[in-house]
């Protein structure tokens, strides 16, 4: 999979409330500010908002050369550690966030029958929930025979949004296949480094210390603030170094 150019991204917060929130919108910003260095088109299909400048869930695109190969890492639970903007007693709080890459799958490679589709539209909704367009144009769509539920909002037309959620539907499938087929052989789905398994915490943030662990190969780097300001250069490298070497 080495030369695939798009990727779904999937961000949520886990544990630890609206801190959560905030730790995984630094995230989608760290990875909306990675692309932009690399030259890569960025784009939002759904989002799910928080009331504190944070997601709950964000669902996006990312086109560019080599995007697969250099996120593909990111897949797993993150950890940050830091005392979070609501907390008045300076104590250090534990949140959680979980990333997918998923790649974008063509429709041919994942058959999907139309009959299994329950689709609906509803108005795409702004921050707060308010409702920004008079018109359906969101597309939610139900894959009944697995439960998976996939949306876009963010295009101005129902067909771009269909589209949109169908490529998202396609990735999640896709994933899906692919890990019933490596447990069918007794072993977990692996790729290069570590696996997609989103149960396992993959990297700590940690800010009293400025250090960022990544705990599959045991690197540390520091400089948070920078690196989530987009300069995942560090991080993208070791991990080709590692899967080099391997």
């Amino acid at each position: 999979m080495s030369d695939i150019n798009t990727i779904i991204l999937e961000v949520r917060a886990g544990a630890g409330g609206d801190e959560a929130s905030i730790f995984a919108g630094d995230l989608v910003h760290m990875y909306q500010k990675y692309a932009q260095s690399r030259g890569w088109r960025f784009s939002e299909l759904d989002s799910s908002r928080s009331s504190l400048d944070g997601f709950k869930t964000f669902i996006g695109r990312i086109d560019g050369q080599g995007a697969y190969e250099a996120l593909k890492q990111e897949s797993g639970v993150h950890r940050v550690q830091r005392i979070p903007k609501t907390e008045k007693s300076g104590r250090v709080h534990t949140s959680t966030a979980s990333v997918a890459i998923l790649p974008q799958i063509e429709p041919r490679e994942v058959d999907i029958n139309p009959s299994d589709l329950e689709i609906s539209f509803f108005r795409s909704s702004g921050p707060g929930g308010q409702n920004v367009n008079k018109v359906e144009t969101a597309v939610r769509i139900l894959h009944k025979p697995t439960g998976v539920v996939v949306a876009s909002q963010n295009e101005r037309s129902q067909t771009a949004n269909k589209e949109n959620a169908m490529s998202v539907l396609r990735s999640k499938l896709y994933e899906a296949m692919q890990q019933q087929q490596a447990a069918s052989l007794g072993a977990l789905r692996k790729e290069q480094i570590g696996t997609m398994d989103r149960s396992e915490k993959i990297r700590t943030w940690n800010f009293p210390q400025d250090r960022v662990t990544d705990h599959r190969i045991g690197k540390k780097w520091h400089n948070i603030e920078k690196i989530l300001a987009g300069d995942l250069d560090p991080v993208v490298k070791a991990f080709k170094k590692e899967s080099d070497q391997g």
